[in-house]
């Protein structure tokens, strides 16, 4: 009998409640593809599950919703697939067993070929961010060449891949993030890089035109200002929240300005795989990179849990099973 490790919790709450157990490796079930994961990517979202505010079918549940690793079994005779492929994923987690395991089983619709130049941490750690952004600016936000693009939080998982995306779409950019973060968002394409704690943040970005598509990962806070800098039919897209309560100030200005807001989730995607092919072939290119912060092991999941809310640091945290 083959045996592996995953993480899983029994009780909603905070990262205390996270258990490692060794469990019999998942079996195949038809159309399913069987991964030895080499990478995990962490996310807000997983924490999510964890604490009940999203929730899962059953308990005990593994939270995670990033991997990349090896096709090591095929469900299907029919399948693109082959035993050895390489292949990173996202969208697990939610309504299939998430991916903070040794061996997980994913649906094909929900991974794509991770090519040979690209790292297994590169992949697990692009997946769920680089859909999140791609969604938000093409498929939601529609940039387009000569817009101008505002991206809260730049040096953030999906902030950094969406300044990399909407410079590669022709866009002028402004950003937000720490100080010591502004020369690596510069270097990606961000056009202007502010401090998110400058009194004067909307003067700043009003100086330098209204914006057309504005990506906001805390809507609870920045809606108000959204609305004063967006420029007529401008594109709000949210893609996150402190609190579960969101206002829009102003009203009468948004209206005036007829600006659309769109309120989206990386899980509702149609076609993640075609996505995750973009990205891909995005970074086969060089015109799309992921940063990886901190590495963890699964047997410090709590820390890496922990530390998506309680540190400030550039790109993506993952866990190495």
């Amino acid at each position: 009998m083959l045996f592996m490790k995953r993480v899983c919790f029994y009780e909603y709450g905070g990262p205390e409640v996270l258990r490692i157990e060794n469990i019999e490796k998942p079996e195949i079930k038809k159309e399913g593809i069987k991964i030895d994961v080499k990478a995990i990517g962490v996310n807000p979202v997983d924490t999510y599950f964890r604490e009940g505010t999203y929730k899962p079918p059953m308990l005990p549940w593994t939270p995670g919703s990033d991997f990349s690793g090896v096709v090591v079994e095929i469900g299907s005779s029919n399948s693109d697939l082959k035993i050895g492929d390489r292949v990173f994923g996202t969208g697990l987690g939610r309504d299939i067993d998430g991916t903070y395991a040794e061996t997980i089983v994913a649906p094909r619709k929900n991974m794509a070929l991770l090519p040979d130049e690209i790292e297994f941490e590169e992949g697990a750690a692009i997946a769920l961010v680089g859909v999140t952004a791609w969604r938000a600016l093409i498929d939601h936000g529609r940039i387009k060449s000569g817009e101008k693009c505002l991206i809260h939080g730049g040096n953030g998982g999906v902030g950094h891949v969406a300044v990399q995306i909407a410079k590669d779409r022709g866009a002028e950019i402004i950003t937000t993030a720490r100080p010591e973060y502004h020369k690596s968002l510069k270097e990606l394409g961000a056009d202007y890089v502010f401090d998110y704690k400058e009194e004067k943040l909307a003067e700043l970005i009003e100086q330098k035109g209204t914006q057309d598509v504005i990506i906001d990962h805390m809507c609870d806070e920045y809606m108000g200002m959204n609305i004063r800098v967006a420029g007529g039919g401008a594109r709000i897209v949210g893609i996150g929240q402190e609190n579960s309560d969101v206002t829009i100030p102003s009203f009468s200005i948004a209206r005036s300005k007829e600006i659309t807001l769109h309120m989206i989730s990386m899980f509702n995607t149609p076609e993640i795989c075609s996505v995750l092919e973009q990205l891909a072939m995005m970074m086969s290119d060089g015109l799309l990179k992921v940063v990886v912060g901190d590495r963890y092991s699964l047997d410090e999941v709590k820390r890496a849990q922990t530390a998506i809310y309680s540190e400030s640091r550039f790109g993506k945290i993952i866990i190495i099973p």
